[in-house]
């Protein structure tokens, strides 16, 4: 039996190389922080790895340009968003049962909104709901994060995946009266770019591993309920589309995170509807990288609003 977990922890932990091929960054013991290639006993992470004692080999240099994973391990105590993005840019409306579960025309180019970096929060940290979103009417939305590895810019579809470092999840939380309701003025930035809006994580999964964005189950559970269960085949513009649509004119940075829509099965479309409550706790997860699971909690205070 041991023979055989350490087989499986060589298959998805490289001693030292010169590239990693599962990233993490992560607080050690020390509260320090560093870069890593995780020693997992599978391929995903999980949250129920960080309390087994994960350990992490670190990688020096730079993550997206010359690095080297190392022989040197640390424990890990706190995974941290794995990357720190200058902006996340968004894709609405990239599913086709998404969209037919919105009553919404399929669209015909990409629609694109933003999130701030401040939104960015780690794979396990609190989903904190402010006192203006808080109205019962705060979704989930599981999406497969793209992380761009390389600067781009005008590059074509064919040419696309040449320039993504890897994939991670992110769980685009979104205040449904402020995108849609009569407040929203017709825009959706507001309501999803309030802080933790978009837990990150657990890894980046290389794009040398997962060669195909376009095959991989993604889903959520609230409170352990299967809520969204589908798979990227259901994306209206696949990852290469999206990538040379965004470059278009626009220069894409080596560490930017593009989130690619969601499935069907969002909580304001059910009846009765399922959103995120104080106390929830909601589960997004991807194979082949892992999952993220993020405690909801509503913030005291008043809304100047």
């Amino acid at each position: 039996m041991l023979n055989r977990i350490a087989s499986v922890r060589r298959t998805f932990s490289t001693m030292t190389s010169q590239r990693w091929s599962r990233l993490i960054r992560f607080e050690d013991e020390h509260g320090k922080t560093h870069y890593g290639q995780p020693i997992l006993e599978n391929e995903e992470l999980k949250q129920s790895d960080l309390k087994k004692g994960l350990k992490a080999h670190l990688v020096e240099g730079d993550v997206f340009g010359e690095h080297t994973v190392t022989d040197k391990s640390r424990t890990v105590k706190k995974l941290l968003a794995p990357v720190t993005p200058s902006i996340i840019r968004c894709i609405g409306l990239n599913y086709r049962r998404h969209a037919q579960e919105t009553g919404s025309k399929i669209p015909v180019k990409p629609i694109l909104f933003m999130k701030p970096p401040s939104s960015a929060c780690g794979p396990y940290d609190t989903i904190r709901v402010p006192h203006v979103a808080q109205d019962d009417m705060v979704d989930y939305e599981a999406e497969l994060a793209v992380v761009i590895g390389k600067k781009c810019r005008d590059i074509s579809k064919e040419q696309a995946l040449n320039y993504v470092a890897g994939y991670t999840i992110c769980n685009d939380v979104s205040s449904r009266n402020w995108q849609m309701g009569p407040k929203s003025g017709g825009q959706w930035n507001f309501s999803k770019g309030f802080d933790t809006f978009a837990p990150l994580g657990p890894m980046i999964v290389s794009s040398s591993v997962i060669t195909d964005p376009q095959t991989l189950k993604l889903g959520t559970r609230l409170d352990g309920q299967l809520l969204q269960d589908y798979t990227t085949s259901d994306m209206i513009f696949d990852v290469s589309t999206i990538v040379s649509f965004l470059s278009q004119g626009t220069t894409l940075m080596p560490g930017d995170v593009i989130i690619t829509g969601t499935p069907h099965g969002v909580g304001y479309t059910r009846s009765p509807p399922v959103l995120l409550k104080h106390g929830t706790k909601c589960e997004i997860y991807i194979e082949r990288i892992g999952n993220i699971v993020n405690p909801v909690e509503y913030e005291r205070g008043q809304s100047k609003l």
